[in-house]
Protein backbone atom coordinates (compact mmCIF):
# COMPACT_ATOMS: atom_id res chain seq x y z
CA UNK A 1 0.00 0.00 0.00
CA UNK A 2 1.39 3.70 -0.63
CA UNK A 3 1.78 1.25 3.16
CA UNK A 4 3.23 2.99 3.04
CA UNK A 5 5.71 4.92 3.42
CA UNK A 6 10.25 6.94 3.51
CA UNK A 7 13.52 7.86 3.36
CA UNK A 8 15.37 11.18 2.57
CA UNK A 9 17.30 10.45 -0.76
CA UNK A 10 17.13 7.68 -3.10
CA UNK A 11 20.93 7.06 -2.70
CA UNK A 12 20.30 6.51 1.32
CA UNK A 13 17.24 4.23 1.23
CA UNK A 14 18.78 1.75 -1.78
CA UNK A 15 22.25 2.33 -0.66
CA UNK A 16 23.45 2.75 -3.43
CA UNK A 17 27.13 3.28 -3.33
CA UNK A 18 28.48 6.43 -4.76
CA UNK A 19 29.78 6.22 -8.87
CA UNK A 20 32.93 7.84 -10.02
CA UNK A 21 33.23 9.03 -13.55
CA UNK A 22 34.88 5.49 -14.60
CA UNK A 23 31.90 3.67 -13.86
CA UNK A 24 29.18 4.87 -16.40
CA UNK A 25 27.70 1.07 -16.92
CA UNK A 26 26.88 0.48 -13.13
CA UNK A 27 25.48 4.10 -12.59
CA UNK A 28 23.38 3.32 -15.32
CA UNK A 29 22.45 -0.03 -13.85
CA UNK A 30 21.44 1.28 -10.58
CA UNK A 31 19.34 3.78 -11.50
CA UNK A 32 17.25 2.31 -13.69
CA UNK A 33 16.83 -1.26 -11.39
CA UNK A 34 15.85 0.97 -8.69
CA UNK A 35 13.49 3.61 -10.46
CA UNK A 36 11.65 -0.13 -10.92
CA UNK A 37 11.48 -1.09 -7.90
CA UNK A 38 10.08 2.37 -6.92
CA UNK A 39 7.43 2.19 -9.74
CA UNK A 40 6.34 -1.06 -7.95
CA UNK A 41 5.40 1.10 -5.29
CA UNK A 42 3.72 3.49 -7.21
CA UNK A 43 1.49 0.87 -8.69
CA UNK A 44 0.79 -0.43 -5.42
CA UNK A 45 -0.48 2.61 -3.82
CA UNK A 46 -2.38 2.68 -7.25
CA UNK A 47 -4.37 -0.45 -6.12
CA UNK A 48 -2.97 -2.12 -9.25
CA UNK A 49 -1.28 -5.02 -7.01
CA UNK A 50 -1.11 -7.69 -9.93
CA UNK A 51 1.51 -5.17 -11.69
CA UNK A 52 3.02 -4.05 -8.51
CA UNK A 53 4.19 -7.48 -8.46
CA UNK A 54 5.37 -8.40 -11.54
CA UNK A 55 7.49 -4.95 -11.34
CA UNK A 56 8.93 -6.40 -7.81
CA UNK A 57 9.22 -9.48 -9.72
CA UNK A 58 11.32 -8.34 -12.42
CA UNK A 59 13.73 -6.35 -9.76
CA UNK A 60 14.16 -9.33 -8.08
CA UNK A 61 16.04 -11.06 -11.11
CA UNK A 62 18.57 -8.41 -11.31
CA UNK A 63 18.62 -8.35 -7.44
CA UNK A 64 18.06 -12.04 -6.40
CA UNK A 65 20.65 -11.68 -2.75
CA UNK A 66 18.78 -8.37 -1.79
CA UNK A 67 15.72 -9.15 0.92
CA UNK A 68 14.17 -5.63 -0.18
CA UNK A 69 12.63 -7.38 -2.99
CA UNK A 70 10.52 -10.26 -1.19
CA UNK A 71 10.25 -7.40 1.64
CA UNK A 72 8.45 -4.97 -0.92
CA UNK A 73 6.52 -8.40 -2.75
CA UNK A 74 5.24 -8.89 1.54
CA UNK A 75 4.03 -5.49 1.67
CA UNK A 76 1.99 -6.08 -1.92
CA UNK A 77 0.30 -8.96 -0.31
CA UNK A 78 -0.29 -7.13 2.96
CA UNK A 79 -1.75 -4.16 1.53
CA UNK A 80 -3.97 -5.85 -0.56
CA UNK A 81 -5.40 -7.96 2.28
CA UNK A 82 -5.64 -4.65 4.51
CA UNK A 83 -7.80 -3.01 1.00
CA UNK A 84 -9.94 -6.25 0.76
CA UNK A 85 -10.62 -6.39 4.73
CA UNK A 86 -11.60 -2.33 5.23
CA UNK A 87 -8.77 -2.14 7.43
CA UNK A 88 -7.08 1.09 5.97
CA UNK A 89 -10.35 2.98 6.34
CA UNK A 90 -11.86 5.47 8.66
CA UNK A 91 -14.53 3.69 9.95
CA UNK A 92 -12.11 0.39 10.61
CA UNK A 93 -9.48 2.48 12.21
CA UNK A 94 -11.61 4.53 14.49
CA UNK A 95 -13.67 1.81 15.96
CA UNK A 96 -12.41 0.58 18.84
CA UNK A 97 -13.90 -3.14 18.59
CA UNK A 98 -12.39 -3.15 15.07
CA UNK A 99 -9.25 -1.91 15.67
CA UNK A 100 -8.36 -3.15 19.34
CA UNK A 101 -10.86 -5.97 19.87
CA UNK A 102 -12.86 -8.28 18.30
CA UNK A 103 -12.85 -11.58 16.31
CA UNK A 104 -10.32 -12.70 14.03
CA UNK A 105 -10.47 -11.69 10.20
CA UNK A 106 -10.51 -14.75 7.79
CA UNK A 107 -7.64 -13.69 5.16
CA UNK A 108 -7.56 -15.01 1.75
CA UNK A 109 -5.96 -18.30 2.37
CA UNK A 110 -3.50 -17.83 -1.11
CA UNK A 111 -2.35 -14.23 0.05
CA UNK A 112 -1.57 -15.50 3.53
CA UNK A 113 0.43 -18.23 2.09
CA UNK A 114 2.20 -15.40 -0.11
CA UNK A 115 3.06 -12.99 2.31
CA UNK A 116 4.49 -15.46 4.56
CA UNK A 117 6.42 -16.98 2.22
CA UNK A 118 7.49 -13.56 1.17
CA UNK A 119 8.33 -12.69 4.61
CA UNK A 120 10.51 -15.64 5.17
CA UNK A 121 12.76 -15.01 2.42
CA UNK A 122 13.19 -11.42 3.21
CA UNK A 123 14.66 -12.24 6.85
CA UNK A 124 16.52 -15.23 5.59
CA UNK A 125 18.41 -13.56 2.94
CA UNK A 126 18.96 -10.27 5.69
CA UNK A 127 20.44 -12.69 7.83
CA UNK A 128 22.64 -13.81 5.16
CA UNK A 129 23.95 -10.27 4.41
CA UNK A 130 24.07 -9.25 8.25
CA UNK A 131 26.78 -12.41 8.35
CA UNK A 132 29.11 -10.39 6.47
CA UNK A 133 28.11 -7.01 7.55
CA UNK A 134 26.21 -6.29 10.71
CA UNK A 135 25.39 -2.69 9.26
CA UNK A 136 23.98 -3.12 5.96
CA UNK A 137 21.85 -0.95 5.80
CA UNK A 138 19.72 -2.75 3.13
CA UNK A 139 19.43 -5.84 5.27
CA UNK A 140 18.38 -4.24 8.29
CA UNK A 141 15.52 -2.43 6.64
CA UNK A 142 13.95 -5.39 5.16
CA UNK A 143 13.85 -6.79 8.49
CA UNK A 144 12.49 -3.76 10.31
CA UNK A 145 9.98 -3.81 7.81
CA UNK A 146 9.36 -7.37 7.49
CA UNK A 147 8.42 -7.94 11.30
CA UNK A 148 6.35 -4.64 11.39
CA UNK A 149 4.36 -6.42 8.88
CA UNK A 150 4.02 -9.47 11.11
CA UNK A 151 3.45 -7.19 13.74
CA UNK A 152 0.27 -5.17 12.05
CA UNK A 153 -1.17 -8.62 10.42
CA UNK A 154 -1.10 -10.57 13.66
CA UNK A 155 -2.29 -7.62 15.62
CA UNK A 156 -5.04 -6.66 12.89
CA UNK A 157 -5.78 -9.42 10.91
CA UNK A 158 -5.31 -12.98 13.27
CA UNK A 159 -5.50 -10.82 16.82
CA UNK A 160 -2.83 -12.64 18.22
CA UNK A 161 -1.72 -10.15 20.13
CA UNK A 162 1.06 -12.24 21.88
CA UNK A 163 3.13 -12.84 18.47
CA UNK A 164 2.24 -9.26 17.57
CA UNK A 165 4.23 -7.74 20.82
CA UNK A 166 7.34 -10.15 19.96
CA UNK A 167 7.54 -8.44 16.43
CA UNK A 168 6.90 -5.16 17.56
CA UNK A 169 10.07 -5.57 19.60
CA UNK A 170 11.87 -6.86 16.99
CA UNK A 171 11.01 -4.26 14.29
CA UNK A 172 12.02 -1.72 17.25
CA UNK A 173 15.15 -3.40 17.76
CA UNK A 174 15.82 -3.26 13.65
CA UNK A 175 14.59 0.37 13.09
CA UNK A 176 16.90 1.43 15.79
CA UNK A 177 20.00 -0.23 13.85
CA UNK A 178 19.45 0.68 10.90
CA UNK A 179 18.68 4.57 11.93
CA UNK A 180 22.19 4.38 13.66
CA UNK A 181 23.57 3.21 10.22
CA UNK A 182 21.78 5.93 8.03
CA UNK A 183 19.61 8.35 10.70
CA UNK A 184 17.45 9.47 7.39
CA UNK A 185 16.24 5.90 6.86
CA UNK A 186 12.29 7.54 7.51
CA UNK A 187 10.81 4.64 6.37
CA UNK A 188 12.26 2.80 9.91
CA UNK A 189 9.47 5.31 11.72
CA UNK A 190 6.74 3.60 10.08
CA UNK A 191 6.50 0.24 12.00
CA UNK A 192 7.94 2.04 15.53
CA UNK A 193 4.99 4.72 14.92
CA UNK A 194 1.94 2.47 14.42
CA UNK A 195 2.64 0.27 16.82
CA UNK A 196 3.60 2.62 19.30
CA UNK A 197 0.56 4.81 18.52
CA UNK A 198 -2.18 1.20 18.83
CA UNK A 199 -0.66 0.06 22.49
CA UNK A 200 -1.07 3.41 23.02
CA UNK A 201 -4.65 3.20 22.22
CA UNK A 202 -5.30 0.07 24.00
CA UNK A 203 -7.66 0.54 27.06
CA UNK A 204 -5.43 0.62 30.42
CA UNK A 205 -5.76 -2.82 31.95
CA UNK A 206 -4.60 -4.21 28.29
CA UNK A 207 -1.24 -1.83 28.28
CA UNK A 208 -0.48 -2.69 31.44
CA UNK A 209 0.10 -6.74 30.09
CA UNK A 210 1.69 -4.74 26.92
CA UNK A 211 4.41 -3.28 29.63
CA UNK A 212 5.03 -6.22 31.08
CA UNK A 213 5.91 -7.93 27.81
CA UNK A 214 8.44 -5.01 27.47
CA UNK A 215 6.63 -2.78 24.68
CA UNK A 216 5.72 0.52 25.59
CA UNK A 217 3.04 2.41 23.87
CA UNK A 218 2.58 6.41 23.38
CA UNK A 219 -0.46 7.87 20.71
CA UNK A 220 1.20 11.35 20.64
CA UNK A 221 5.16 9.65 20.27
CA UNK A 222 3.30 7.36 17.42
CA UNK A 223 1.81 10.04 15.44
CA UNK A 224 5.39 11.90 15.35
CA UNK A 225 7.15 9.15 14.06
CA UNK A 226 4.20 8.43 11.19
CA UNK A 227 4.87 12.52 10.75
CA UNK A 228 8.73 12.45 9.97
CA UNK A 229 7.85 8.76 7.26
CA UNK A 230 5.27 11.04 6.15
CA UNK A 231 7.29 14.31 5.44
CA UNK A 232 10.44 12.45 4.39
CA UNK A 233 9.75 8.74 3.62
CA UNK A 234 10.66 6.87 0.70
CA UNK A 235 9.17 3.53 -0.27
CA UNK A 236 6.49 3.82 2.87
CA UNK A 237 5.98 7.44 2.63
CA UNK A 238 2.32 7.19 1.20
CA UNK A 239 1.42 4.47 3.35
CA UNK A 240 2.53 6.45 6.62
CA UNK A 241 0.50 9.71 5.43
CA UNK A 242 -2.84 7.19 5.26
CA UNK A 243 -2.13 5.84 8.50
CA UNK A 244 -1.29 9.26 9.74
CA UNK A 245 -4.77 10.38 8.40
CA UNK A 246 -6.49 7.67 9.48
CA UNK A 247 -4.70 8.25 13.53
CA UNK A 248 -5.58 12.14 13.58
CA UNK A 249 -9.19 11.30 12.83
CA UNK A 250 -9.51 9.05 16.32
CA UNK A 251 -7.50 11.88 17.70
CA UNK A 252 -10.19 14.50 15.94
CA UNK A 253 -7.75 16.10 13.94
CA UNK A 254 -9.75 16.45 10.96
CA UNK A 255 -7.32 19.37 9.25
CA UNK A 256 -4.05 17.25 9.72
CA UNK A 257 -6.23 14.14 8.28
CA UNK A 258 -7.46 16.47 5.11
CA UNK A 259 -3.69 17.68 4.92
CA UNK A 260 -2.64 14.15 4.04
CA UNK A 261 -5.20 12.73 2.10
CA UNK A 262 -5.56 15.71 -0.11
CA UNK A 263 -2.08 15.34 -1.00
CA UNK A 264 -2.55 11.77 -1.78
CA UNK A 265 -5.38 12.01 -3.53
CA UNK A 266 -3.27 14.56 -5.92
CA UNK A 267 -0.22 12.13 -6.13
CA UNK A 268 -2.70 9.38 -6.90
CA UNK A 269 -5.84 9.87 -8.37
CA UNK A 270 -7.12 6.92 -9.42
CA UNK A 271 -6.99 5.89 -6.35
CA UNK A 272 -10.43 4.86 -4.95
CA UNK A 273 -9.60 4.48 -1.47
CA UNK A 274 -8.02 7.90 -0.91
CA UNK A 275 -11.03 9.29 -2.49
CA UNK A 276 -13.34 8.25 -0.63
CA UNK A 277 -11.68 8.72 2.97
CA UNK A 278 -11.15 12.28 1.54
CA UNK A 279 -14.63 12.75 0.71
CA UNK A 280 -15.96 11.86 4.07
CA UNK A 281 -14.41 14.88 5.49
CA UNK A 282 -16.91 16.75 3.67
CA UNK A 283 -17.32 20.55 5.44
CA UNK A 284 -21.13 19.72 7.01
CA UNK A 285 -19.40 16.66 8.33
CA UNK A 286 -16.75 18.25 9.89
CA UNK A 287 -18.82 21.21 10.69
CA UNK A 288 -21.10 19.24 12.67
CA UNK A 289 -18.57 17.09 14.60
CA UNK A 290 -17.62 20.59 16.53
CA UNK A 291 -20.33 21.47 17.94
Amino acid sequence: MRLCVALVTCGLLLGAKPVTAQEPAPQRAVVVADTLLDDAFQSLYRLHFDDARAKITAWEADHSSDPRGPAAEAASYLFEEFYAQGVMTSEFFTDDKKLLDGKPLTPDPQRQINFLSAVDRAQKLAALRLQTNKADPNALFALAISHGMLSDYDSIIMRKQLDALHNVKEAESDAVKLLAVQPDSADADVPIGIGNYIIGCLPGYKRAIVWFGGVHGDRAGGMDQLRVAADRGHYLKPFAQLLLALAALREKQPDLARNELNQLVLEFPDNALFARELAKLSAPRVASDSH
